[in-house]
């Protein structure tokens, strides 16, 4: 039994032993561990200062970008209806060009009339619906020019010509297509 004892206390030694061990290394580091806890401390609270100034940041950022895409979207609908306005007006001056030829070619069939009114639509149209500035100047020269020869063909019975009996000028203009 004395075996067993001695072995006993060898074991509460050794435990012993390790503990004091462990607390002597506690005693001997405490300061540099203190440091370390205020370090990491001092770190979390500039980390949670750094993302509350990015948060605020981005919450600005945010606030700019809506403000900006909501006037850019006002500005486009703006755009958009005042595009409408005058396509409904370039309509109604092309459905007056049609009763003009209509009233000076009375004897015109109704399909010619409407066939120099459909070309216009469709100049118009391609005017519209352009993608890039440069087509939308040629579409809108094409579109000019044929609106002023319908109209010059309009006006030419008015000015005592009454040796025309179709519009030669917008006809031209629709064979050369």
């Amino acid at each position: 039994m004395n075996k067993f004892k001695e072995w006993i206390f060898r074991l509460v030694a050794i435990f012993q032993s390790v503990k004091d061990e462990n607390l002597r290394w506690q005693v001997a580091n405490q300061d540099q561990q203190t440091r370390l806890k205020r370090t990491q401390a001092f770190a979390e609270k500039n980390l949670a200062d750094e993302l509350k100034k990015k948060s605020i940041q981005l919450e600005h950022d945010i606030a700019l970008l809506r403000t900006k895409n909501a006037a850019e979207l006002l500005m486009f609908k703006t755009k958009c209806k005042q595009d409408i306005k005058d396509y409904k007006q370039y309509l109604a001056a092309l459905d007056q060009l049609k009763l003009s030829i209509q009233t000076r070619y009375a004897h015109l069939p109704e399909a010619v009339a409407f066939t120099i009114h459909h070309h216009a639509k469709h100049l118009l149209n391609n005017l519209w619906e352009a993608d890039s500035l440069e087509k939308k100047m040629h579409c809108e020269m094409r579109l000019i020019n044929f609106m002023t020869a319908v109209h010059d063909d309009a006006c030419l019975p008015l000015e005592g010509d009454s040796s025309k009996k179709l519009p030669e000028k917008t006809l031209e203009l629709l064979q050369q297509l």
